[in-house]
């Protein structure tokens, strides 16, 4: 295996942080928390001109072709800036469940407009419970004619409020199955839900009675289906994490380099040196685990089952370890609303418990690993 990014890729990376730094910095998150749709429709069409959204999908459907990798290296830049777009609720999490689960047909009609970015999608999973297991799914779908019938809620659906399309997880009397439900149709309700990171909208959505006749899979392999799907968007979220992570350490040394304090740069003090020192090795470590994950997913092998939680619960620790330090290192400043330092705090605490904190993701390896 080989572990070093390929020109192209590190082309591909120099070229997305140039356009965020550009098009989406962290001011431009700050606009768009503050509205109630957290979306810019233009931005959003910007970054498909650039073909983000197309990157992973394949060719046959109306995607770029490239491999997970090349995902990786989006999303990482991605957390770098809190970028305000649902591009892991569309491109990560629906597009990944179409792509494991989807019919021909399906992925045909669908997941072209995914990489034009004429479509959104969300994955409507967690319940109130906010569990990520399959216990946690107990909204019921019923047979009705040639289709089915959804009653139920769900809660915490990634930018659920803006999708053109919901993929929705619910029990039939074969189990969870999946189902595709157009974000307006009759009998969907669907809230804005005030949640500590308003840079990622989350929503609760209400179904009364709504019928769909579109299942992804077969009935009652959903879960089968999920846990493929959230092991992916894991990896993802991981990459993000190292970005934002990475970019706390950067903040924490400019900082340090410029605050004077008894005639010197606090930067000279050892325990800040400490404090950078620590972050250092722990955003490098969790770049190691994101890297290695990337590149089972990208094999599509065994190994992801195993890599992708221990990924995304030290990426998690990483992320949220280097997010507080940043505040300590910035002192007073660091804790009010106008500094960055607070944005990075809540994307950080609200990634660590998205798709189950790390506690959840060490007991789900230590089950696939027979312990």
């Amino acid at each position: 295996m080989d572990f070093a990014f390929s020109q192209e890729q590190n082309m591909l990376r120099d070229s997305v942080r140039g356009f965020l730094e550009d098009k989406a910095p962290v001011t431009r998150a700050r606009e768009l928390m503050e509205t109630e749709e957290g979306l810019d429709p233009d931005l959003w069409a910007e970054i498909a001109a650039q073909g983000w959204q197309a990157m992973h999908i394949p060719e046959e459907y109306g995607g770029a072709g490239f491999g997970y990798v090349e995902l990786i290296v989006l999303m990482e830049e991605m957390g770098r800036v809190l970028l305000p777009a649902p591009f892991l609720s569309s491109v990560v999490l629906g597009a990944n469940a179409l792509l494991v689960a989807g019919s021909d047909d399906q992925k045909k009609q669908y997941l072209s407009e995914v990489a034009s970015g004429a479509r959104r999608l969300a994955l409507a999973q967690v319940e109130e419970s906010g569990r990520w297991d399959e216990p946690g799914i107990e909204m019921t779908a019923t047979p009705d004619g040639g289709g089915w019938v959804l009653n139920g809620t769900k809660r915490f659906v990634v930018d659920g409020h803006t999708a053109d399309t919901l993929i929705v997880a619910a029990k039939t009397d074969a189990g969870v199955s999946l189902f595709l439900v157009d974000g307006d149709a009759d009998g969907v309700s669907r809230s804005r839900l005030e949640t500590m990171d308003m840079t990622r909208k989350q929503a609760e959505i209400v179904f009364e009675g709504v019928k769909s006749d579109a299942m992804v899979g077969a009935d009652g392999s959903g879960w089968e289906t999920l846990a493929k799907v959230i092991d992916l968007a894991s990896v993802a979220l991981a990459a993000e994490q190292v970005g934002g992570a990475e970019r706390c350490l950067e903040m924490s040394v400019e900082y340090a380099k410029e605050r004077i304090q008894f005639g010197r740069p606090i930067g000279s003090f050892q325990a800040v040196k400490h404090k950078c020192a620590d972050m250092l090795v722990q955003v490098e470590l969790a770049r190691s685990a994101a890297y290695y994950a990337a590149w089972a997913a990208a094999e599509d092998n065994e190994e992801l089952a195993i890599t992708a939680p221990l990924a995304k619960a030290y990426c998690s620790e990483a992320y949220f370890f280097a997010a507080s330090e940043n505040i300590q290192i910035h002192g007073g400043i660091g804790f009010t609303w106008e500094h960055d330092a607070h944005l990075y705090f809540k994307r950080a605490k609200t990634s660590e418990l998205m798709f189950g904190e790390p506690t959840y993701q060490r007991r789900l390896l230590a089950d696939r690993l027979g312990l």
